[in-house]
C-alpha cells in the first residue's frame, strides 16, 4: 500500500502545530526541502478516538514508527525510530535536498484502525509540531540543557586554564630551582679549584722552605 505523501507546509525558521488523521499502519509521509546543517526538531501526539468518553486520548498501547529519507541520495535514511504516543524526534541535514518524512502508527486497542464513512473516528489522530532551522525555536527545557551544558563547558576550560597556569607556575619554579642549583654547583667548583689552588701553592713554598732549612743545616 503506497503511502501517502504530502508537502511540509513551510515551516522554515519556525514552529506550527497541526494534525492530522491516519489509517492505522498506513504511513503518511511529507517532503520537505532543506538547507545543508538545517536543524529540524519535531513533537508529535499520537491519539485514538475513546467511544465510551467520546475524546481522542493517547493510550500505552499507542506506538509510532519515524523514518526520515534523503531522497536525492538515493532514499538514505538518516532517522529510524519508534516511539510511545507521544515523543520527539531530532535531525540536521547533512546536505541540501529533499527529505522524506514519514510517520507509521500502531495500536493494540483493538478498535478499527481505519477512516470511513461507516467509521469516522476510526485511525488515529497525530498531532505534529515541528521546528526546522533556527535553533531558538527549541523549547524552554532544551534551552536549559543548552545552557547549563554551556555553562559546564566554561567551567571545564576555566578548570584546564587554572591547570595550565599550575603547570606553567610549576615549570617556571622548575628551572628557577635548577638555575639556582647550577649556580651552586659552580661555585661550590670553584672554591674547590681554589682550595686546591691554594692548598698546592702552600704545599709547594712549604716545601721549597723545608729543602732550604735542611741545605742550610748541612753546610753548617
Amino acid at each position: 500500500m503506497r503511502p501517502l505523501l504530502l508537502p511540509l507546509l513551510s515551516l522554515a525558521g519556525m514552529a506550527r502545530a497541526l494534525y492530522f488523521y491516519i489509517d492505522v499502519t498506513q504511513p503518511k509521509c511529507f517532503f520537505e526541502e532543506l538547507p545543508k546543517d538545517t536543524l529540524v526538531v519535531g513533537r508529535y501526539l499520537a491519539e485514538e478516538y475513546n467511544d465510551q468518553r467520546g475524546v481522542w486520548e493517547r493510550h500505552d498501547g499507542i506506538s509510532v514508527y519515524i523514518s526520515v529519507d534523503e531522497i536525492f541520495d538515493n532514499d538514505h535514511r538518516v532517522v529510524s525510530q519508534r516511539g510511545g504516543s507521544q515523543g520527539k524526534f531530532t535531525f540536521t541535514a547533512a546536505e541540501s535536498g529533499d527529505h522524506k518524512l514519514c510517520f507509521t502508527p500502531s495500536s493494540n486497542s483493538g478498535r478499527s484502525g481505519w477512516l470511513s464513512a461507516a467509521s469516522p473516528n476510526g485511525g488515529i489522530r497525530l498531532t505534529l509540531d515541528v521546528a526546522i532551522g533556527e535553533t531558538t525555536t527549541l523549547d524552554g527545557a532544551d534551552k536549559t540543557k543548552m545552557e547549563d551544558l554551556a555553562t559546564r563547558v566554561k567551567d571545564l576550560n576555566a578548570r584546564l586554564n587554572d591547570i595550565r597556569r599550575e603547570q606553567v607556575f610549576q615549570r617556571e619554579r622548575e628551572a628557577e630551582f635548577r638555575d639556582q642549583s647550577e649556580s651552586t654547583n659552580a661555585r661550590v667548583v670553584r672554591w674547590i679549584l681554589i682550595q686546591l689552588v691554594v692548598l698546592t701553592v702552600t704545599c709547594t713554598w712549604q716545601l721549597s722552605h723545608l729543602r732550604s732549612f735542611f741545605i742550610k743545616q748541612k753546610l753548617t
